[in-house]
């Protein structure tokens, strides 16, 4: 423990005087450009940037598809964490390739193993997600500025909508100094939702429950009213059968989903088979009354098509519409 402590204090100098070399930590530098200071507030902290930033660190993938929507993705300098090819097109995935990957270590709960060293020393103007080894407050003290998706910040209880989404990229398009593209992306998503939601027709009337199997035996967790589960499967034309609930994520037993018996269930993974994830909850005990199981009215997906609120969500809308959509 000591000796991270003495890695994380020399890292921590170094970074130091590199900025006092360059003419003083002490005195805030100039605006570089027409349009900053830009002043965001995320997770209720004001986050100012003093020009468009060029060189940022990923340690979430969430952001991806903002980034690429905003023609910024090569002002990513690092990453970390996972990248599932699933999520991207192709100038999207190449984009990825050529940037270094510092580690896609996770831990069993899917949280990002990285130390504070390994990310100062980058030299960040910004790191995009929080992970629990580098908080907001550990950047702020040798100057990085930090921003993470609102739908994830602490104790966030808001209600997620789509409107999120488009909120959100006109925040990252006042970051990087490309309103006028945000405002392109915007009209376009909103476009590609009029187009999904005619196919999704009217509220169908089915039920539906959106979860997270752990896979290998374990809790299984459901998605209540404040998380992006809930306004996809209305856009969808389900009734979240936890749509009572307010919290994000929480466990369900088998006998509460009987209770509830939804005609369609989507379930959320981070990686690997989806075979396996499926199994993981149509193999418990007493799952084979479930109307869902019984009519085969299950589907997988990777877990940012549906949370936090991305234009992948929007992908993740227009899976389920196209799977489930046209069915009676």
């Amino acid at each position: 423990m000591k000796a991270t402590r003495l890695a994380v204090t020399a890292t921590v100098s170094a970074l130091a005087l590199l900025v006092a070399a360059c003419g003083g930590a002490a005195e805030e530098p100039t605006a570089t450009g027409p349009g900053y200071p830009v002043t965001v507030t995320n997770c209720g902290a004001e986050v100012t940037f003093r020009s468009a930033p060029e060189r940022v660190v990923l340690l979430k993938s969430a952001a991806v598809p903002y980034l690429h929507a905003l023609g910024v993705l090569d002002r990513v300098t690092a990453r970390a964490g996972q990248y599932p090819k699933e999520y991207y097109d192709a100038e999207t995935l190449a984009a990825l390739d050529r940037i270094p990957l510092l580690t896609d270590k996770i831990d069993t709960s899917g949280h990002l193993q990285i130390s504070k060293e390994v990310v100062i020393s980058q030299e960040p103007d910004l790191v995009l997600g929080e992970v629990d080894s580098l908080s907001r407050d550990s950047l702020s003290a040798v100057g990085i500025p930090l921003l993470e998706e609102p739908a994830m910040c602490p104790n966030s209880t808001g209600t997620p909508s789509f409107d999120d989404i488009y909120r959100q990229l006109e925040t990252y398009g006042r970051v990087f100094g490309r309103e006028a593209e945000a405002a392109t992306a915007v009209d376009a998503l909103r476009d590609r939702m009029t187009t999904i939601q005619a196919a999704a027709g009217t509220a169908s009337g089915r039920t539906a429950a959106v979860l997270y199997p752990t896979v290998g035996g374990g809790t299984t967790y459901a998605y209540g009213s404040t998380s992006m589960a809930h306004p996809q499967l209305a856009a969808a034309g389900f009734r979240n059968v936890f749509g009572d609930t307010s919290e994000r994520v929480f466990e369900v037993t088998v006998e509460e989903l009987l209770g509830r018996n939804p005609d369609v269930l989507i379930l959320l993974h981070s990686d690997g088979d989806p075979a396996a994830v499926e199994q993981a909850l149509t193999g418990l005990p007493g799952a084979e009354k479930l109307n869902a199981v019984r009519d085969g009215a299950v589907m997988t997906q990777l877990f940012n098509f549906t949370e936090p609120p991305t234009p992948l969500s929007i992908d993740g809308l227009e899976r389920i519409v196209q799977r489930f959509g046209t069915d009676s």
